[in-house]
């Protein structure tokens, strides 16, 4: 009797630890375990698309679907002929406009050499003209007192006025010399913004010429490969993209209610569906600043009383870490499952 007696006793303590204990592991906060896992994460890349930036015809396409390319490997050639064509054509007016700088140039020197040539006449007609103003008054002394002709007198006179004249056209043309080689230094210095925008325009058609062969911008694998031969481009239109696989993470969206221990650095186990039995490790890289309806342009907040509450989910972007076999197995889009380890 005694012993049944106690066996029952046990029996309540151990109903009552149970289900003590069931109420204190059902009352704890989902972000208390020691590990937090998912399986709304997914395997992604930050993969590139490719588009032209000129309206062409496809010449060539380098590359197949699911090719590995290397950074500059040539992926597209575009027809050419209308970017030549413009090319030579702003090459034309950029040696244009050099050589009317040229000829410029060259006429500012002769111009600079009339310059000098005329002032020396400026200076022989000064001295002509004292000499002729010193005759013309000896002939007036000598015609005033009866030792003179009027004869002479006149001719003097007459002198002295001609150099007088000529003195005032070849100081006239000198003004007008000097002001031309302003002239000239204005139109060189217009035909320089000439030649800049000339060859500003030679720039912009080297590169729109370049623009017609498409090379890779990363290293990554060819998909969506939409390029076909033949075909008329326009800028912006997505030809193929570029995947880089050698730099994948995972992408997983936690509910906010595990989050609390979530830190960036903390180890992570990644189980990947498509690889059974093999397991990947990783690291929190970063913790997105909003959940993902809070991007919605719609917003999702109800400011009514017909609320009903809804755990929202943040993602976690996690690092694969390098150096790991099968690693070069993983492809975008692979469902995941990882497992933070929030006690490290």
């Amino acid at each position: 009797m005694k012993l049944a007696k106690l066996i029952k006793a046990l029996s309540i303590v151990i109903v009552v630890i149970v289900i003590v204990t069931t109420v204190i592991h059902l009352n704890q906060p989902e972000s208390a375990a020691a590990n937090q896992s998912t399986d709304d994460a997914y395997v992604q890349a930050d993969f590139t698309v490719v588009a032209p930036q000129v309206a062409a015809t496809v010449e060539k396409v380098m590359v197949e679907e699911h090719q590995t390319v290397k950074k500059g490997d040539l992926l597209i050639s575009m027809d050419k002929g209308d970017f030549i064509v413009a090319v030579n054509s702003a090459k034309a007016q950029v040696a244009s406009a050099q050589a009317s700088i040229e000829i410029l140039q060259a006429t500012l020197i002769q111009q600079a050499s009339l310059v000098a040539e005329t002032e020396a006449e400026v200076d022989a007609n000064k001295a002509q003209l004292v000499l002729a103003e010193r005759n013309f008054k000896r002939y007036r002394n000598l015609a005033s007192d009866g030792s003179g002709t009027v004869q002479d007198l006149q001719q003097a006179e007459s002198q002295f006025y001609i150099q007088k004249a000529s003195l005032g056209k070849n100081q006239a043309a000198l003004i007008a010399s000097k002001q031309k080689i302003a002239i000239l230094k204005a139109q060189i210095e217009r035909a320089k913004a000439t030649l800049l925008q000339a060859e500003s325009m030679l720039g912009a058609a080297n590169l729109k010429l370049s623009y017609t062969e498409i090379k890779a911008p990363i290293d990554g694998v060819v998909g969506k490969k939409s390029a076909r031969v033949g075909n008329y481009v326009n800028p912006g239109n997505p030809l193929l993209v570029v995947v880089p696989l050698d730099k994948v993470y995972v992408h997983a969206n936690y509910r906010e209610t595990q989050l609390a221990k979530v830190k960036v650095g903390q180890s992570v186990e990644l189980a990947v569906d498509a690889l059974p039995g093999k397991a990947f490790t990783g690291h929190v890289a970063s913790i997105a600043p909003a959940s993902g309806v809070s991007y919605s342009s719609v917003s999702a907040h109800n400011a009514t009383g017909n609320f009903t509450k809804i755990v929202q989910r943040i993602a976690v972007r996690i690092e694969i870490d390098n150096a790991q076999k099968q690693e070069n197995q993983l492809r975008v889009g692979m469902s995941v499952v990882p497992t933070i380890i929030t006690d490290e």
